[in-house]
């Protein structure tokens, strides 16, 4: 044999062929895809991560909750418009107001202390009113519609509020005072009621307070030019 024939028949030996690969590379993909594709694999550590979390989580929420039922609640606050009226020689009334634009009051009490009175303990500065009823009788009735209650203004038993709807001349006196938001002064008689006498006032923003369903309070608040008066009435369901 010639070395010519011998190097023909080492040729097909050094040539490349595509055929060689073609079948490890095919079984490569498909083994891939059924690695994928298989609803056996090995647990994902995220998702045992995120159940973990989700325990943490319902556990965290739970003890929130327990720890939240057994505290105290907390009172709620709210502003509200307070207008503080009434004629030169009569009683004073009480008025709440959410919406000054609103001629229908939310509360609206007569108090049995006379007008000039009133002004005269205005003057000290310091004015706690004190409005009690029994429990034993009107447990079940709101606050708001308790309709006569035991009356004390600082520390002194001084007689009755009563609860009363705005009649026509309430009606009149808060249309009259629609564009004063907060101030003190005197409504000409006439003006501001069908009577002969003027009408004092004083109106101021209150916060509202509710401690329970058995005691709710409102405070002035301060405006600039009566920085140093303290006025707060209290409703109180006693025991």
């Amino acid at each position: 044999m010639t070395k010519l024939d011998g190097l023909r028949r080492l040729l097909p030996c050094l040539s490349p062929t595509n055929a060689t690969f073609a079948p490890s590379k095919k079984r490569l993909s498909t083994s891939l895809r059924d690695d994928f594709n298989d609803p056996i694999t090995i647990p994902n550590q995220d998702s045992q991560n995120q159940d973990q979390d989700k325990d943490s989580q319902d556990s965290t929420t739970t003890t929130e909750f327990e720890t939240t039922t057994s505290g105290p609640a907390r009172p709620s606050r709210s502003m509200v418009i307070g207008t503080i009226f009434g004629q030169r020689k009569g009683h004073v009334w009480f008025c709440i107001q959410h919406d000054r634009l609103s001629t229908k009051p939310s509360l609206l009490l007569e108090l049995s202390i006379p007008t000039h009175q009133f002004v005269q303990v205005m003057r000290s500065g310091i004015v706690r009113i004190a409005l009690e009823c029994d429990r034993s009788e009107l447990s079940s009735c709101p606050l708001h519609s308790v309709p006569i209650w035991t009356m004390y203004c600082n520390g002194r038993n001084i007689g009755f509020a009563t609860k009363r709807k705005a009649n026509h001349d309430n009606h009149l006196m808060l249309k009259t005072m629609q564009s004063t938001t907060v101030g003190a002064g005197v409504i000409p008689a006439g003006l501001g009621s069908s009577g002969s006498e003027e009408i004092m006032y004083m109106r101021a923003n209150y916060e509202h307070v509710v401690a329970n369903s058995d005691s709710e309070s409102f405070h002035l608040v301060n405006p600039d030019e009566c920085a140093g008066q303290e006025l707060s009435v209290f409703l109180m369901r006693s025991r």
